[in-house]
């Protein structure tokens, strides 16, 4: 008989996040919502007002706080209810229902940047200098002027912020069919059948047991595979979203759309997709020594992720926050102190998996909550590192919202990357550096390369394919499940090479990684980010453990200053250029030094069954 979930009703409280101190019922959520719907007309008054003096322009910003706070709750609130149950059918009504009032809200603040921008950047900056209340947004209207050239006249960006409730339907649609509809027929292995979800599909495709990775990997592909035409349509449609705002911002392309307004360069995109491409060799490098040190003649997709070794880690999660805690002691007593109060006493996290909880991992919250994190912890290793880096983002959020004015305190996901995955590397050097044991330092090791895997494999691949969907919509062409398998396919075999064998119907199913991803494809060029946050983290990680005079200062510093900095000043602030291609290089070169490190314990181990790599297998 399968293993199976508890329910929602059935999980332990104290491994459930505290959503009470969002909202402590339903019906607070509900007053909130008519409270938000009611102050639109206020906002309303201030139209064709905000140039009447400066004490009229601070007024509009802290009416527009106080109903944008209140209104983050609501959405914080509503995401958590609608996450760990997505057949909650009360909780997916809250979810649609915050979705118009967030369109309803942007529609009636859309004429404000519009009339900011008439007033003139001159007074605007001489207000900034004059006025008291005025004296913190000197960057705002910094950023304000370097966009203006996008921002349209009032009524079209009411339009365009109503149209965002319908056009959000898409991803509706894909998560809808990923993580409610979706049935997933079950693992089976020698000691009996594992069931597949969203939550465990993680662990199951690194259980030590080969029909169960296997019959897990079908399973998973397989379920999307079935609704492949279903999904390409509602990507076909979140693609054509983006071009649509891009083109009615008149913006050149969908990446200049999505890079501009957050002030990254275009080359730091293009730069992480040639680095990419000039190291794969690594990756086959990895291939090849993962193939023999499991004594297979062929790797095959269902196996990229099999333990090495007999020794499985096992965390229990009380463990895990100890480690991530023993981890991140160099940047300070009071940075643990928190860190532990949030993971072990004031339930940020909602732990472990249940049925009908969504896929994934996130960091959630807004200024007036506290900095939630959804996982699925599954009492090993990997959940232990998805542990770190989301509490990565929740301690960056922790600092930015304690020390920043609300204008400032939401930073960009540029930044947000590099702080998950600063974490995850301060975590596994203090595991290398404090546990001697061989077979500790593989199971380490693997999951340096699982984080590798993600970040500088299929997050770059999924970069490549989202550049190719968004210029195909831009040439009018189509996207279809065929053209979507094909494309994701020839992808992932580049960067498998010839190690790895996708052929047959594992050429379909490795294909069908690109509906597999549906929190991600839809958010325009999100996915780049997650390398060039693992490149500076890994930067910035070896400057703290080395105890660099000044680094965990300056770290501290750079999560304090939230929004209130362009993103590449606040890294050069921690202490990193993510203009240059160093840090990505040298990321590269990290994760060749992990394949080398991993190749060496399992060639000592057993020199009969790995040999040492010829020059031929070498980057």
């Amino acid at each position: 008989m399968a293993k199976t979930l508890p329910t929602r009703a059935e999980v332990d409280r104290s491994y459930a996040w505290n959503a009470e101190t969002v909202f402590p019922d339903e019906a607070a959520w509900e007053s909130a919502v008519q409270t938000v719907l009611a102050r639109l007309p206020d906002l309303a008054e201030f139209k064709g007002h905000l140039g009447d003096s400066p004490d009229t322009l601070a007024d509009w910003f802290d009416a527009t706080e106080r109903v944008q706070r209140l209104m983050g709750k609501v959405t914080v609130y509503s995401t958590m209810s609608y996450s760990v149950d997505v057949t909650d059918q009360a909780a997916v009504a809250r979810t649609d229902r915050t979705r118009t009032a967030t369109a309803q809200l942007g529609a009636a603040m859309s004429f404000a940047l519009p009339e900011m921008i008439a007033m003139g950047f001159p007074k605007l900056h001489e207000w900034v200098a004059t006025s008291p209340r005025l004296a913190h947004l000197g960057h705002y209207f910094d950023r304000l002027e370097r966009l203006q050239g996008h921002v349209r006249a009032p009524e079209v960006e009411e339009v365009l912020t109503q149209v965002s409730d319908p056009l959000a339907s898409a991803v509706s649609a894909h998560s809808v069919l990923a993580n409610a509809d979706m049935k997933f027929p079950p693992a089976v292995g020698a000691e009996g059948a594992e069931e597949v979800a969203q939550g465990t599909i993680g662990a199951l495709l690194g259980s030590p047991d080969a029909s169960i990775r296997r019959t897990a990997y079908e399973s998973y592909a397989d379920a999307h595979l079935a609704l492949q035409n279903t999904m390409a349509t509602s990507l076909a449609a979140g693609i054509k979203r983006d071009v649509f705002y891009s083109r009615a911002r008149g913006y050149e392309s969908s990446l200049h759309a999505a890079l501009e307004p957050a002030f990254i360069p275009l080359e730091v995109f293009h730069n992480i997709i040639q680095v990419f491409r000039d190291n794969v060799g690594t990756w086959h490098r990895y291939w090849q020594l993962r193939r023999r040190a499991l004594g297979m003649g062929t790797l095959k997709a269902h196996d990229t992720r099999a333990p090495l070794q007999d020794l499985r880690l096992q965390v229990p999660y009380e463990q895990a926050v100890e480690w991530v805690a023993a981890g991140v002691a160099p940047l300070g007593d009071e940075y643990v102190q928190i860190l532990r109060r949030g993971a072990l006493q004031d339930r940020w996290v909602d732990v472990y998996p249940n049925k009908g909880k969504r896929m994934g991992a996130f960091s959630t919250g807004v200024m007036d909550t506290l900095p939630f994190i959804f996982m699925s912890y599954s009492d090993d290793i990997f959940a232990m590192s998805t542990l770190a880096h989301e509490l990565g983002h929740s301690m960056h959020s922790y600092y930015a919202r304690r020390t920043q004015p609300f204008v400032y305190s939401n930073y960009g996901l540029f930044q947000a990357e590099v702080a998950s995955n600063m974490h995850q590397a301060l975590t596994r050097q203090h595991l290398l550096d404090t546990q001697n044991d061989p077979e500790f330092q593989i199971a380490v090791l693997e999951e340096a390369m699982a984080n590798f895997y993600r970040y500088f494999f299929i997050m770059p691949t999924l970069a490549r394919l989202e550049l190719e969907l968004h210029q195909r919509v831009e040439r009018g062409g189509p996207i279809t499940a065929a053209y979507l398998n094909d494309l994701t396919a020839d992808l992932m075999a580049e960067v498998y090479g010839d190690e790895v064998d996708i052929s047959g119907l594992d050429r379909d199913r490795a294909g069908s990684t690109w509906a597999q991803f549906h929190t991600h494809l839809y958010s325009n060029f999100y996915v780049y980010q997650y390398a060039t946050g693992i490149a500076g983290a890994h930067h910035l990680a070896a400057r703290v453990t080395a105890g660099e005079k000044g680094a965990a200062e300056a770290y501290i510093a750079f999560l304090m200053s939230g929004g209130s900095m362009y993103p590449l000043e606040g890294l050069r602030l921690a202490g990193v250029d993510m203009s240059s291609t160093e840090p990505v290089k040298s990321a590269f070169a990290a994760l060749s030094t992990t394949v080398s490190r991993l190749e060496d314990l399992l060639s000592s181990r057993d020199p009969k069954q790995l040999s040492r790599r010829s020059s031929a297998s070498n980057p």
